[in-house]
């Protein structure tokens, strides 16, 4: 099965991104059936354009300086169903499908799960799996 977002031809469609001065643009990352945010992460013009050919969310890491397809480590992708640019072209939002219902690398479904409260930030969310399982004992 092919991706869901259909590539136009040529570049242009990349050229219209308003893309910041490092080269990136913010993408804001949202659940296609509950409409909740999932994640925001960096993408540049070669993520995004692999995101679109492959129909998976793959970002650009500023920490490891490289493509990152979600999912590829954890198994948790995340299939695209459409993508969005802001009325100022410096901003996306792509609606997905959560492969596994985990999005964050803590083991729960949002990388949203702190809410502010009278003590600070508070975990609101329920780790679904524990992270260990997910990506193997980290160092450090």
């Amino acid at each position: 099965m092919g991706p869901a977002v259909k590539s136009p031809s040529g570049d242009a469609w990349l050229d219209e991104v308003n893309w910041n001065a490092d080269g990136l643009v913010a993408a804001v990352t949202q659940d296609r059936f509950s409409g909740r945010v999932l994640t925001v992460a960096w993408m540049n013009r070669e993520s995004l354009k692999a995101t679109v050919e492959s129909g998976y969310a793959t970002y650009w890491s500023r920490s490891r300086g490289k493509l990152w397809r979600k999912g590829e480590q954890s198994g948790h992708g995340q299939k695209i169903e459409s993508i969005r640019l802001d009325c100022d072209a410096d901003a996306l939002v792509l609606y997905v499908e959560q492969e596994g219902g985990i999005a964050c690398h803590t083991g729960r479904h949002s990388c949203f799960y702190r809410v502010l409260g009278e003590q600070g930030w508070e975990a609101r969310e329920p780790v679904l799996k524990d992270p260990e399982t997910i990506y193997g004992k980290q160092d450090g």
